[in-house]
């Protein structure tokens, strides 16, 4: 029986867009946070380093929970309910004066409400309002979108830190985010589907995912996307101020991330409509690996390398994600999308959770990342690795069937 359906698909996709945009501005921008907070308070780099790696582990533990409520009641509500969560988290942080009140508010409140603002959420509802050969360049564009939120609130977010103190940007910041519930109303009932004889539960979804060796892989070569992405995202504005450098150099090299990544994202959607989307994810974790290396130890650090490095990284930064949801989409239709995909962003948030601490840990303990780049470094092998014998062809329970 189908449901009556009262949105369009460009109505899901641009507010869903803008969602992401909003929500991954703010999160990709805590980075500018660390020293200003640590020196004031003063704590070392593991403290804040911590309450964000507890964020990434709480968002990844959530998220499959958050994609089966949203898979059943509709991806507005699960918004709605996310962007509340995000909102209380960034205002309970900038009144947060001990370790304890920032791990509560930037690690549990912000990373509940992240789990309910970011890509399971929107790529599910995208998922289900596009028709297959048009999914993955609409997760595409709904990543650039995303991503141009993180070069647009880069600078804002940069230049209220440096005018007005860390707390004040904070609550700033969260008067953005309240932006997120209206947008989320006209996502509030799922678009239309067609309930198949192919359709099971979300248990036995999870299931059927868990069992299937292309899904590990998939999911672990996640993880080390999300080592990467957090460790860089989190530590390089004071990675690059130990240098000698300005706190605005590390703000501008993650502004030129999101900035690239527009374009990455695209690309990636449009290539995933045309090629084989594991042989993609591989040669994006190839190019990272080298692009790591090349930074970190081969060449002078300077803001001319620095910038460059955040171009290259740009490209391939959440190119990722679309690719990795279509996988899902393709393998195990769009039914389960949003949890199953949760749970693959599972294993990505498990890898935030290492990179974002250990970069932190590390320093503390031995003056330099050098050891955190070499780990970078050897876990874009093992990701790359894992990509290339991803299958990527429906289940048996899903072969003659039209997903939905």
């Amino acid at each position: 029986m189908a449901e009556r359906k009262t949105i369009s698909p460009t109505t899901v996709l641009a507010c869903g867009a803008v969602i992401l945009a909003i929500s991954l501005g703010i999160r990709h921008g805590f980075g500018l946070f660390l020293q200003p907070m640590s020196l004031d308070h003063g704590w070392g780099r593991e403290v804040f380093s911590f309450a964000i790696a507890v964020q990434n582990l709480v968002w990844g533990i959530a998220q499959p929970f958050t994609g089966s409520v949203a898979d059943r009641f509709g991806a507005g509500r699960a918004i709605i309910v996310g962007a509340v969560l995000y909102v209380a988290g960034l205002l309970l942080m900038a009144a947060s004066s001990t370790p304890g009140m920032l791990t509560l508010s930037a690690g549990f409140l912000i990373g509940f409400g992240l789990s309910g603002t970011t890509f399971s959420i929107v790529f599910g509802a995208v998922s289900r309002a596009l028709p297959p050969e048009k999914r993955s360049f609409g997760m595409g564009i709904a990543g650039a979108v995303g991503s141009a939120g993180q070069f647009i609130m880069l600078p804002g977010s940069m230049a209220l830190i440096s005018g007005f103190g860390w707390a004040i940007a904070l609550i700033a910041i969260a008067a953005i985010a309240v932006l997120m519930i209206p947008l989320a109303v006209p996502l509030n009932e799922r678009q239309a589907v067609v309930r198949q004889a192919s359709d099971i539960t979300a248990r036995a979804a999870f299931g059927e995912a868990y069992r299937h060796g292309g899904f590990r892989l998939l999911s672990f070569g996640y993880f080390v996307c999300g080592f990467q992405v957090v460790f860089i995202g989190l530590h390089i504005p004071a990675f690059l101020v130990d240098r000698g450098m300005s706190p605005e150099t590390g703000m501008t090299v993650l502004a030129l991330v999101g900035l690239f990544n527009i374009a990455g994202s695209l690309l990636a959607g449009y290539l995933g409509g045309r090629f084989p989307k594991p042989k993609l994810l591989a040669a994006i974790y190839a190019v990272r690996g080298i692009a790591i290396a090349t930074f970190a130890f081969l060449v002078p650090i300077t803001p001319a390398s620095a910038y460059i490095f955040g171009i290259v990284m740009g490209f391939f930064w959440l190119s990722t994600v679309p690719l990795t949801n279509g996988v899902v989409a393709t393998v195990f239709g769009v039914r389960n999308m949003a949890m199953i995909g949760g749970v693959a962003f599972l294993f990505h948030q498990v890898g935030a959770f290492l990179g974002g601490w250990l970069g932190g840990y590390l320093f503390d303990r031995t003056g330099s990342y050098d050891a955190v780049w070499a780990i970078c470094i050897g876990l874009s092998v093992v990701a790359m690795l894992l990509n290339l014998p991803i299958k990527e062809r429906p289940i048996a329970r899903l072969s003659g069937a039209v997903s939905t």
